[in-house]
């Protein structure tokens, strides 16, 4: 066998593309593909070294059609094989020397019964083998790669030709060191997986009430992300969201309210316009009962009189605890929020007790939500310590984007949403995905005590008007909506 210009060319084509493939799957199906190809074997396996053993990844017979491994699936019916010298592919592994065994049948040079009772289940003969170890430029053992049956150009079984060795070992030093590089990379992610993991779990603990939130944001998030892309086949989007993309857009979703650890818990877990204070304010009527009845004791005012600011006491009281857990308040009860702002009780020394604390009366006044102007302010301050937190996490060039699209999500298209009121134009794509799910999920959560949810087709067309006037991307909206609806969460 002699090498030519065109053989040396398909070895440097095959490196490149061994040193772009990223998927961890593809870049062992390439291994093992690649070799069968330039030794014209009819079969392979390719095992990785894992737990002190050699564990079956990739099998592949273009004989009888076999494939197996490819997509990552495990093949559990195959037990590993043990670092014992009698294996051939142990023996290549433990001194990382190729072995080329040109006739099974004819050699007790190894212990075949492996082999042989795997050729007896499935009608196969397996007759010659060339084993080479993958190592890494350190010289760790990274898996061994088994070539079954090279092939003539009549397709008969002939042993593996001898100088096969020298470009085989460069293949495999090839492919070891970038699957080296590739479980690096993997390693990096798990890492940064964690790390965000820790956070949100940390920022979960803090609230009881939107626990799910995180976990919701990243679901919608990419369940869009799929049907863009699902559009982007069909030819309807011009964007496509790989592998790569859709994970970073869900480590987006997963860090985005991060800043939230910052804000204080009274303000995170206000339930209710006065949340736990409810509590002094039944024990102020209390009191102001028992302040009214000793007026009457002493002879400061009638019976007739005691009588009628009980029942004023209970009256407001009662109309306290429903103003309190109502979403939204009306120009006629904030009318009579302001008339109990006036109430007091006066002793004879002149000491006096307000029905309500100036406090009080500003949280029961809020005409929407429970939070109050300056809490309000403290809570949407949560996307500026998001980007605080996230820029101090060096995230590598292809995470590098992250603390920008999480940060952003209160963005709107025309300007005028919070911290930094940026357009249309400074909005990435990811970050308008954020926005829409993050309003969706707002709008739907069943977690929230201070409000009901709401129905699937009404946050919809809630999202349907904010789109109408400008604030968010109509396109993800609908696709939202599209994409809902295939997976069974949203009927007409």
């Amino acid at each position: 066998m002699h090498f030519t210009y065109n053989d040396f060319e398909k070895i440097l084509n095959i490196g490149i593309r061994l040193s772009t493939e990223k998927n961890r799957n593809l870049l062992l199906a390439a291994i093992l593909e690649n070799a069968m190809e330039i030794t014209s074997c009819d079969a392979s396996t390719l095992y990785l070294y894992e737990n002190n053993c050699l564990s079956f990844k990739i099998m592949k017979t273009l004989s009888m059609g076999i494939s197996r491994g490819t997509d990552g699936e495990f093949i559990d019916d195959m037990p590993p094989v043990p670092m014992n010298e009698q294996n051939i592919c142990s023996y290549a592994a433990i001194h990382r020397e190729i072995v080329n065994v040109p006739d099974v049948d004819n050699s007790d040079r190894f212990d075949f019964s492996g082999p042989r009772k795997y050729d007896a289940l499935t009608g196969y003969h397996t007759k010659s083998l060339l084993v080479i170890p993958l190592e890494d430029n350190e010289n760790k053992l990274i898996g061994v790669l088994q070539l079954i049956n090279a092939m003539d150009g009549n397709g008969a079984v002939i042993p593996f030709d001898e100088q096969y060795d020298i470009i085989i070992r460069s293949l495999g030093s090839m492919a070891a060191i970038e699957l080296t590089n590739l479980l690096h990379m993997e390693e990096m992610k798990a890492q940064l997986y964690s790390f965000v993991e820790a956070l949100t779990m940390a920022l979960d603990e803090r609230t009881p009430y939107n626990a799910s939130h995180t976990e919701n944001v990243e679901k919608y998030a990419g369940l869009l992300a799929d049907y863009i892309s699902r559009m982007y086949r069909a030819g309807k989007s011009t964007e496509y969201f790989d592998q790569n993309r859709k994970e970073k857009l869900q480590l987006a979703a997963l860090l985005h309210d991060i800043g939230k650890i910052t804000i204080p818990r009274g303000i995170m877990n206000r339930a209710t316009r006065l949340d736990h204070d409810i509590r002094m304010v039944d024990m102020r009527f209390e009191l102001l009962n028992a302040l009214y009845e000793a007026d009457m004791l002493r002879g400061r005012i009638s019976r007739e009189e005691y009588e009628h600011q009980r029942q004023d006491l209970e009256s407001e009281l009662a109309f306290i605890h429903k103003i309190d857990g109502v979403p939204f308040l009306d120009d006629e009860n904030y009318r009579h929020i302001c008339r109990l702002a006036e109430k007091y009780h006066q002793k004879e020394d002149g000491t006096v007790t307000k029905y309500l604390t100036d406090q009080e009366i500003e949280h029961l006044s809020i005409r929407r939500g429970t939070l109050s102007l300056e809490e309000r302010k403290e809570m949407e301050n949560h996307v500026v310590m998001t980007k605080k937190i996230l820029h101090k996490v060096r995230f590598n060039k292809n995470f590098s984007d992250i603390p920008k699209w999480a940060a952003s999500h209160h963005e709107f298209l025309d300007g005028s949403g919070y911290p930094n009121h940026l357009a249309k134009d400074d909005l990435d794509l990811e970050t308008r995905i954020l926005t829409v799910a993050d309003i969706y999920d707002a709008l739907t959560a069943t977690d929230r005590p201070y409000k009901k949810p709401v129905p699937e087709e009404k946050a919809l067309d809630i999202l349907r008007d904010m789109a109408d006037e400008g604030k968010i991307d109509r396109q993800l909206v609908e696709w939202l909506a599209e994409a809902l609806k295939a997976k069974g969460g949203y009927r007409q």
